[in-house]
């Protein structure tokens, strides 16, 4: 076997990926290493940004990645999607402030804060709804309440954090969780090693449930 290049995130997944290596007793590198391109046997580990790693992958300077859907869904990359790994499960939802009985089709253009634009956009237009959207890098829930936006999209795990900043979820737009990707060259020209990896992470991991709005690419 050659060596395979991963990418992974360094955020929420990066522990659940870690649980899922071992799990399939595959090496992982150790939790205290401070460098972003480490080796371990017969694989190349890049420790990299959440929204980062299907970059790498769709350009080919890694073979395989671990992403959350979300993810895949905002940055629309072209990269295959074999295996959904179970882990790091939310949900993508329209929140808005509680008991205001918001519904984005009540006004003529819902103003919405979000760090997904592509996915916000694509969600309410499909709906035939007009959307001016309000891109944040962070702290989405504080913008209804200072009257930047009517409502938000954004991950949802618990919904603690909405509740806490006085929203409530009014509709739920997906369901997220960890993704192994794959370069569309790399799992034609490497075949075998990637099959093995997408392999042994199929036989460990949960599998969540699909639903409607599909990431770009195709099952292996």
């Amino acid at each position: 076997m050659t060596t395979i290049t991963i990418a992974l995130s360094k955020g929420k997944l990066l522990p659940g990926t870690e649980a899922l290596f071992r799990r399939c007793s595959l090496p992982f590198p150790l939790g205290d290493s401070r460098r972003l391109v480490v080796p371990a046997r017969n694989f190349r580990f890049l420790f990299v940004k959440d929204a980062d790693v299907p970059t790498y992958v769709e350009h080919g300077v890694a073979d395989c990645g671990i992403a959350g859907r979300d993810v895949l869904l905002e940055t629309g990359s072209d990269v295959l999607e074999p295996v959904d790994l179970g882990f790091g499960r939310c949900r993508l939802v329209v929140a808005a402030p509680a008991g205001s009985g918001f519904t984005p089709d009540k006004l003529p253009i819902a103003r919405v804060a979000t760090k997904y634009p592509r996915v916000a956009t694509a969600y309410f237009l499909g709906r035939g709804l007009a959307v001016e959207v309000v891109k944040l890098a962070g702290s989405v829930e504080i913008a209804p309440g200072l009257g930047l936006a009517d409502c938000i999209v954004d991950v949802v795990e618990t919904g603690r954090t909405l509740e806490e900043n006085g929203l409530e979820a009014v509709e739920e737009v997906a369901i997220s969780s960890a993704r192994l990707v794959v370069n569309r060259a790399s799992y034609h020209a490497r075949r075998q090693d990637v099959a093995r990896l997408v392999d042994a992470l199929r036989t460990s991991s949960a599998p969540a449930k699909q639903d409607d709005l599909s990431a770009r690419g195709e099952r292996a």
